[in-house]
């Protein structure tokens, strides 16, 4: 707690000093972000760090493994993603969407653990949660029979950003957006230990690196 409530300190000394015009438009006038920014809640993953983002820029969804449940007529999801996806297309007017997942993510390997462990023990909320992800497990199955736990890790991680993404698709609000040229959706997957962000490139369907171009010294 000390290391937390000493960043507060640092916060208003530096960071809401800087930015203080920033909030304090923010609070006078609602909040306008470019962006839902949908997330995996492990915490090496940071979306505002990740993309520099001030405040007010990103509308931001977490949860464990960025799972997005499919839309279901008539039998509304009750996880709140659902939610945050009407209120941040239909009402926020977001012009894009971004689903982000990221190596060694502990959901996704959760998915190939022995459930049980879940389900007889002390997290039965996680053994629900897990079924968000049996798409995932279906679709590495058919995609990469021949794979290794090890290989087929490495497709799922990748693989279950794809899905979720899919599934924020099924979205009414979401397709009406889309069709009207008002919403695009990205897939993007975090590398941890190379610092590398990848978008997905439908075209050649596969995950690009998002290049960058490094700033040399002025003069």
């Amino acid at each position: 707690m000390k290391k937390l409530i000493s960043g507060i300190h640092r916060f208003r000394d530096r960071y809401w000093s800087e930015y203080r015009e920033v909030f304090e438009h923010l609070a006078a006038n609602g909040q306008n972000p470019d962006a839902l920014f949908i997330t995996c809640c492990d915490s090496r993953l940071d979306p505002t760090f990740l993309t520099r983002a001030k405040p007010g820029d990103l509308f931001v969804v977490r949860n464990m493994g960025n799972f997005v449940p499919p839309y279901r007529e008539g039998q509304p999801d009750v996880t709140g993603v659902g939610a945050a996806v009407e209120y941040a297309v239909d009402f926020l007017r977001v012009k894009d969407i971004i689903v982000c997942g990221h190596t060694d993510c502990g959901s996704v390997k959760a998915l190939y653990d022995d459930r049980a462990r879940y389900e007889e023990g002390r997290t039965p909320h996680i053994a629900e949660w897990l079924k968000l992800g049996d798409r995932t497990l279906r679709v590495v199955a058919a995609g990469y029979p021949d794979l290794g736990h090890e290989e087929r890790l490495a497709v799922a991680f990748e693989e279950n950003v794809l899905v979720q993404l899919e599934n924020l698709c099924t979205y009414p609000v979401v397709q009406r957006a889309i069709s009207e040229g008002l919403l695009h959706v990205h897939a993007w997957f975090f590398h941890i230990a190379s610092g590398t962000v990848y978008d997905y490139n439908p075209a050649m369907e596969q995950y690009e690196p998002i290049h960058y171009e490094r700033k040399g010294p002025k003069g």
